[in-house]
């Protein structure tokens, strides 16, 4: 593997995400209390948590945490679950589990950094860009025209990271039908399933529809609970589950047992906590709905299909970087710009910013920005 660059985005939140007044770009659900977790737990998960051995754990994960995993899911069992300390572990593992040098990975565009340093740090890939004319969608005859022969993995996300999309059902399901037909892993980011407005349709996870599909997921997203850092990754081929298992022995062993256990509350209650994080997605929508409606003249703005988060577009002679410097630095008003999701494998947008919608708060958020955009056009 070469030396992997600069994280872009988590660089950038290094700098800002705890400095900013007002962070308008989460990805993540509002978070919660332990308390307020723990008031979740019957009497006997209380105990269990407060009386727990504070040794090692499972590398694979505990046996009623993967139980509980494989709940979520409509054809998975225990054992294909394998858990990681959050979401990009799980990355990390798959990529270099599933590829060497000699391979060829398929990433579509924009997306989180990682899906796209680490296959190229390992072997050659193609990037597939999402149409912002078409919602953000992803054109299955340009993956079918990027194949080679040794293709071994197409990595996509939906609800997609920046801008929400989901993938309509009929071109998900002509995916899985192509990658059978080559023999091709899905790696499938679905760490904003469950998240969005009242009524979005999401897709079925990867691995319950496809035999060589990895459902990557975490506690940090829809269920508003980065804390934990509990992720996992689902799939029904078991000789990956076990070489990614063996990958984990370098990184971080085994999970947090304290962590394993608010999962497994959490993962009880996984209705209830998500059905309170759409209801403030559900606030918060017409909120920046009114917004943009008062700022017709600078952004171009639509509600995406799900998740927590949009990429509006901003249409300032100064550009979107400037925008968003300016923005942070003298009202303390935090967005990412498109920037941050420049590609090495193509073109990708420079007039986006990734906005949030996922928490608490968002009045004061929203009304620092109004007062920077008046004080600016004045």
């Amino acid at each position: 593997m070469t030396a992997l660059p600069d994280f872009r985005l988590e660089t950038h939140f290094s700098r800002w995400e705890f400095k900013a007044r007002y962070h308008m770009t989460a990805s993540d659900a509002e978070s919660m209390s332990m308390q307020t977790l723990l008031a979740m737990a019957t009497e006997q998960e209380r105990d269990a948590y407060e009386s727990m051995w504070l040794g090692y754990t499972e590398t694979f994960g505990a046996r009623e945490l993967r139980e509980a995993i494989a709940a979520t899911f409509k054809y998975q069992k225990a054992s294909d679950i394998l858990c990681f300390a959050g979401a990009s572990e799980g990355i990390f593992a798959a990529n270099n589990v599933i590829l060497d040098r000699n391979s060829h990975a398929i990433v579509v565009t924009p997306n989180y950094q990682s899906h796209e340093t680490l296959p190229l740090a390992i072997c050659e890939a193609t990037g597939v860009p999402l149409d912002p004319d078409d919602n953000w969608s992803l054109d299955i005859d340009r993956v079918a025209a990027a194949i080679r022969p040794n293709t071994r993995l197409v990595t996509i996300n939906f609800p997609h990271n920046p801008t929400g999309t989901i993938l309509p059902l009929d071109r998900y399901e002509a995916l899985i039908a192509l990658c059978r037909s080559h023999g091709i892993y899905i790696l499938h980011d679905e760490i904003f399933n469950g998240l969005g407005a009242t009524g979005t349709q999401h897709l079925p996870f990867v691995a319950d529809a496809y035999e060589r599909g990895l459902s990557l997921n975490v506690m940090s997203k829809s269920y508003g609970l980065p804390g934990l850092r509990i992720g996992w990754i689902a799939c029904q081929d078991a000789e990956i589950i076990s070489k990614m298992e063996r990958m984990k022995h370098y990184l971080s062993i085994c999970n947090s047992g304290p962590s394993e256990q608010l999962t497994m509350i959490a993962l009880r209650n996984s209705d209830r906590i998500l059905a309170r994080n759409c209801a403030i997605v559900d606030e918060n929508l017409p909120k920046w709905d009114a917004f943009f409606a008062r700022h017709p003249d600078l952004f171009e703005w639509k509600q995406p299909d799900g998740s927590c988060m949009a990429f509006p577009r901003y249409k300032g002679m100064d550009g979107v970087e400037v925008f968003c410097e300016k923005l942070v630095e003298e009202s303390g008003v935090l967005f990412l710009p498109s920037t941050i999701y420049s590609s090495e494998l193509g073109e990708t947008p420079k007039d986006r910013f990734r906005l949030g919608f996922g928490r608490n708060g968002l009045d004061e958020g929203i009304a620092a920005l109004d007062a920077h955009i008046m004080k600016n056009k004045g």
